[in-house]
């Protein structure tokens, strides 16, 4: 084997990669935030005894969920121009991440909503609690004490797949080594370090979800 490998190429655009990982960390706490509280309005939509309403939140989410990421941020940031709606790279790609991240929340927030025994609901409004405190209290906290996992590991997939978003030339990781790779020819070793940055920022951010969670759920509701 002739190639001789060369990592210090790397070293004279490392200030890039950072600002691709600060990048790639902002779009994806963005789309994180707006894609769970997409994902507990879509809940609420298809647990709602309308039935145009409920027929609504499925279509919606069956359809996210079996579609392709990529297609999606495609028709987001080439499609909808057609429509007069034009976004650049950044907004595209935040939309597409909340979007889809919000149809596989709403399925994860529904699956711990449905656990809740009917029993505590009943025994909140015997306590004379209202509708919004028995949803905060009784439903959606231990729901989403119970799918927290689920839901960590849903958001380091968002940022693993943030990666797409490099099709739109959305500025984030993936696309900071695409640039690199084009100055330097040196795609074995780019791809092979952001490899290892994708895995390190995967790993804190699984550690910092966790920390979240066990500073959120230690403490009882009042």
């Amino acid at each position: 084997m002739s190639y001789q490998f060369d990592f210090s190429p790397l070293l004279t655009y490392w200030p890039e990669l950072a600002a691709g990982i600060v990048q790639t960390l902002r779009i994806s706490c963005i789309a994180m935030v707006a894609g769970l509280v997409l994902g507990i309005a879509l809940t609420a939509l298809r647990m709602s005894p309308s039935r145009p309403l409920r027929w609504l939140a499925v279509s919606y989410i069956e359809l996210v969920r079996n579609t392709p990421f990529l297609v999606q941020i495609f028709f987001i940031f080439f499609g909808l121009p057609a429509l007069g709606l034009r976004f650049d790279a950044t907004q595209a790609a935040v939309l597409a991440m909340s979007l889809n991240c919000s149809a596989y929340a709403a399925e994860i927030v529904r699956g711990g909503v449905q656990a809740v025994p009917k029993g505590q609901v009943e025994a909140g409004r015997a306590l004379g609690l209202g509708t919004a405190d028995i949803y905060r209290f009784i439903v959606f906290r231990p729901a989403i004490r119970a799918i927290y996992p689920s839901l960590c590991s849903q958001f380091v997939l968002l940022m693993l797949n943030s990666s797409l978003v490099a099709a739109i030339s959305a500025e984030e990781l993936t696309y900071a080594a695409q640039m690199i790779d084009n100055r330097t020819f040196r795609s074995f070793e780019i791809f092979a370090v952001v490899g290892l940055l994708y895995l390190a920022l995967s790993q804190c951010l699984s550690l910092v979800l966790a920390a979240i969670g066990r500073a959120y759920f230690s403490y009882p509701s009042k």
